[in-house]
Formats: C-alpha cells, sequence, structure tokens
C-alpha cells in the first residue's frame, strides 16, 4: 500500500501579515495586502503586495517561514532524516541587479566601474546557494534537496517531490514550499512591458479585471509519512493525496484555447487520489486575474466540475507570488479544510463567469480540495488535498 503523506506544520510569510495565524485571519475578513508603491525611482508607482515597506530579499523572507513551519510541527534541527523540496521561480533576482547596477556604476572617486569581486558573500549567494540548501543547512537535513523551477506552477511542484521522496523511502519527513523576492527594477519593467500588470489592484475571474499584481512571500510545509506522525502524536493538517503535471506546449506566455492538457492535468490528478471530480468541494483556483488565464480557467472548471463546487483565488490579497503563489495555495486549502471554513475571492465584484465563486467568508463541511497552478511555457499543475 502506497504511504499516505500528511501535512503537520506550515510557515507562511505574505503581503498580509508575517505569519500564517495573521495572514489567515485577515484573508477571512476579506482584506488585502495590495498597496500603491513606488519603491524604484525610474519606474511609475504601481499597485504591489510588499511584505515591508521596500522589497524583500529572499532570505529574509524564506527563514521565519521555515521558523514559523518547525515550530508549528513541534519540530526543532538538527533533522537529518529529512528530504528538501524548496523552490523559487526568479531565486537571488534582487542580488543579480543590485550586483550588476553595482558593477555599471561609476566609483565616485575615481569614476572606474565597481567590482563585485570585493562582496564575496553576495557573489556566493548568487551562484552557489538555492533557498532549498539555505533550508538543509538551516536543519542540517541529509536526505535528498531538490530545488525546482517551473515557473508559477513551482510550489505544486515541490510539494510533490517532496511527497515521492518519502513514497519512494528516501526519507520519512520532507520540507516543502517555495519563496519569491520578485519585486525587482527588471521584472517590474518585463511584465509592465508586456501589458500583464494592474493599475489599480487585483481582481480574480471579475468583469472589471486589470492583470496580476506582483508580491512576495515564502509558503513552507511539513510533509511526514502518517505512521510517523502518528507515532509522535504531530497535528495533522490534512493529507497530499496525488498531483496532475502537463504542459501546454504551445506559447511561452498564452494558455492553449482548448485547454486539453489542463483538463488533462486535473484528470490525472483525480484519477491518482482517487477521486471523482463530484468530491471535489473546494478549488483552489490560480486566478491570476489577467484577461487570458482567469478565462481559460474558468472553462476547464466549467467543463469538468459540478456547479456547487465553491471556488476562490487568494491573489486578490497576497498579490501573485509567481513560483510560490502554488504553495500558498496550498497551505490556504489545508487551512479551509482543517477549520472548514473557506477563504472569499478578495477583490471580485463582478463576476464574468458563471461559478460558485466564494464572495464572504462562510463555513463547509467538504472532505476534499484541489489546488491549481500554471506557469509560463505552458505548465499545468494539480494538487490534491484531503481532510
Amino acid at each position: 500500500m502506497m504511504a499516505k503523506i500528511v501535512v503537520t506544520g506550515m510557515g507562511l510569510v505574505s503581503a498580509l501579515a508575517p505569519s500564517l495565524d495573521k495572514t489567515w485571519q485577515r484573508l477571512l475578513c476579506g482584506e488585502s495586502g495590495i498597496q500603491h508603491c513606488h519603491p524604484f525611482p525610474d519606474i511609475s508607482a504601481q499597485p504591489l503586495a510588499l511584505v515591508g515597506s521596500q522589497p524583500s530579499h529572499l532570505e529574509d523572507l524564506l527563514k521565519p517561514a521555515l521558523s514559523e513551519a518547525l515550530d508549528d510541527a513541534d519540530l526543532a534541527p538538527p533533522i537529518a532524516d529529512c528530504g528538501v523540496a524548496i523552490g523559487s521561480s526568479r531565486g537571488f533576482q534582487s542580488q543579480w541587479e543590485e550586483g550588476a547596477f553595482a558593477y555599471h556604476t561609476p566609483m565616485a572617486s575615481h569614476g572606474e566601474k565597481r567590482s563585485l569581486l570585493a562582496a564575496p558573500e553576495q557573489l556566493a549567494h548568487i551562484y552557489n546557494v538555492s533557498p532549498a540548501s539555505i533550508v538543509a543547512q538551516a536543519i542540517s537535513a541529509q536526505g535528498p534537496v531538490l530545488a525546482p523551477r517551473a515557473a508559477c506552477a513551482t510550489g505544486i511542484w515541490a510539494i510533490a517531490q517532496g511527497a515521492d521522496l518519502i513514497r519512494a523511502g528516501y526519507c520519512s519527513r520532507a520540507i516543502v514550499g517555495a519563496v519569491e523576492a520578485p519585486i525587482t527594477p527588471l521584472t517590474l519593467a518585463g511584465f509592465n512591458k508586456m501589458g500583464a500588470m494592474a493599475q489599480s489592484g487585483a481582481y480574480p475571474f471579475d468583469q472589471n479585471r486589470e492583470g496580476f499584481v506582483l508580491g512576495e512571500g515564502a509558503a513552507i510545509l511539513v510533509l511526514e509519512e502518517e505512521s510517523v506522525a502518528q507515532k509522535r502524536q504531530a497535528k495533522i493538517y490534512g493529507q497530499v493525496l496525488g498531483v496532475g503535471l502537463t504542459v501546454d506546449a504551445h506559447h511561452m506566455t498564452a494558455p492553449e484555447t482548448s485547454r486539453r492538457a489542463a483538463i488533462t492535468a486535473i484528470q490525472d490528478c483525480l484519477q491518482r487520489s482517487g477521486l471523482k471530480a463530484s468530491d471535489v468541494g473546494y478549488i483552489h483556483a490560480h486566478g491570476t486575474a489577467t484577461h487570458l488565464n482567469d478565462q481559460a480557467e474558468a472553462v476547464v472548471i466549467k467543463a469538468l466540475f459540478p456547479s456547487s463546487v465553491a471556488i476562490s483565488s487568494t491573489k486578490g490579497a497576497t498579490g501573485h507570488t509567481l513560483g510560490a503563489s502554488a504553495a500558498f495555495g496550498c497551505i490556504f486549502s489545508l487551512m479551509a479544510l482543517s477549520q472548514k471554513v473557506l477563504p472569499p475571492c478578495v477583490g471580485l465584484q463582478e463576476p464574468a463567469f458563471d461559478l460558485n465563486f466564494v464572495r464572504e467568508l462562510h463555513g463547509h463541511n467538504t472532505q476534499s480540495a484541489l489546488c491549481l497552478s500554471s506557469g509560463f511555457g505552458g505548465q499545468n499543475t494539480v494538487l490534491a488535498l484531503s481532510s
């Protein structure tokens, strides 16, 4: 029999709050962490979901989320029999850009270019360190260390890989999730050039949606084989059932119109999880608030699921945290399952689609949820969870 994988600890740093509990409470109240910001003088002010008053560095988000997840799971380093699967789509982008800016900026005294060789610690991070290796070192892990990168689908990839490590017997537990500190001049300039970013706010699935709002944050989960968790009487949020992974092979940014690959990902996930579409009571949608994504996702949901399934996207509250967004969604889905309450689709005022969106906080009795995510390059990822 395949081992059951359960979640025993979670940590979150978001624009709503620097902890899971406070983030969850603000989310349930329909609040948003998005504000109009002007962090870079050469780029116009726009709505962003910052954790602090200025854009964060990756480690400043990762370390508190990891600490919270370990405390929540009642674990402390060293944790030798442990795998790690922590992803990031942008990695140390801000350090790259800061280094490039320093190199190309004349020194005031000599008119010469600065040398990055004067900052060996910065170089070490840029070239040799990943979020996964930072976590592995912090907990003294001796199991496998994976650093997935799959655009905005990274978070589900990381959780799926961690679960697979446990099922294959490489370790009895794994630290999984994703982190993103993407608010940099180059990232903003690129997405603005694409016309993908909103000018006033994030309104997933709304008739007046404008595009996504970039956000930053970290989402970390502790996975354990069920018998290991039960032996130490650990708190259990829910079970990781199965995953579906496909790619459109169509376009670097636009979803393929028939949505065949996206539909296959969901069907594969349901089959691997032992679920029927009618078993799913809640879907945490990718819901970026872009015209193409929301339209494509709504078509798939309407084609596969009963009209009663509850749906929300939380990007109107946290912003779009790119590679971390799917891990955010999984944590919110597990909180919904364990606390029997569904988070609202913050920012939704006038639904553009005939679906059962969660407009305000309400209770539920569902036992199963799906977390959907997609990413540039045609990535389609689906994760099934149960209480």
